[in-house]
């Protein structure tokens, strides 16, 4: 079991990665026209959604990878990497392309149910956050150790659903220009830590480095 600290680090990026500031906008977009009992019916799936897939990720993630043949030092790297184009999105408060495309951004106008695609996945619990998880199961062994992690999981999972549940009030009073700051800050905060997940793998590959 790791310390209290990092067990705080892991929430932090997470939260990060999952940036549900930035998806309140595309929430209130992706909602007009309806009421508030059906914003809010979406807004319990989104939460729903996200735990349900990182917590799957999180018991079964290193499973996959060893299915694959893939060691997580390259993970670390390649991770690391989608986490860093995710960042630099951020810093333009901008919704990376790595979360959501355009055309998935079109069609999910059309759909009926938006909670799962595209808001759950790949918007909020997307490859970076997934990726953070699988990497954080990793730092350590135990019950304990895994539960900790799924506690910040089902954490951030509850923040998400009181921020979307006070969409309409939060985009009133930060309006655009708060929401893209504390999208840029958690941008330069994912950017710190894409760096560290990087080098951590590169000096796994190659042992020289360390």
């Amino acid at each position: 079991m790791l310390s209290y600290v990092d067990y705080a680090k892991i929430f932090i990026s997470i939260l990060a990665i999952v940036n549900p500031f930035g998806a309140i906008p595309i929430f209130i977009g992706l909602t007009s026209g309806m009421n508030r009992m059906e914003r809010h019916r979406i807004s319990d799936n989104v939460a729903a959604g996200i735990a349900i897939i990182l917590l799957v990720v999180l018991f079964f993630g290193e499973l996959i990878l060893d299915f694959f043949g893939i060691t997580i030092d390259s993970f670390k790297v390649g991770g690391g990497i989608l986490v860093l184009l995710m960042a630099i999105s951020m810093l333009h408060a901008k919704t990376s392309n790595v979360q959501q495309t355009a055309e998935e951004a079109t069609e999910s106008v059309e759909k009926e149910s938006i909670a799962i695609v595209p808001l759950a996945m790949p918007l909020l619990a997307g490859p970076g956050a997934i990726s953070t998880v699988i990497l954080a199961g990793h730092k350590g062994h135990g019950i304990m150790h895994y539960g900790m992690i799924a506690l910040s999981i089902i954490l951030l999972s509850t923040l998400v659903w009181i921020l979307l549940r006070l969409s309409p009030l939060i985009v009133s009073r930060l309006g655009a220009t708060g929401l893209n700051i504390v999208t840029r800050i958690m941008g330069l905060m994912l950017a710190a830590i894409a760096i560290e997940f990087i080098a951590n793998g590169m000096r796994g590959l190659f042992p020289v480095l360390g």
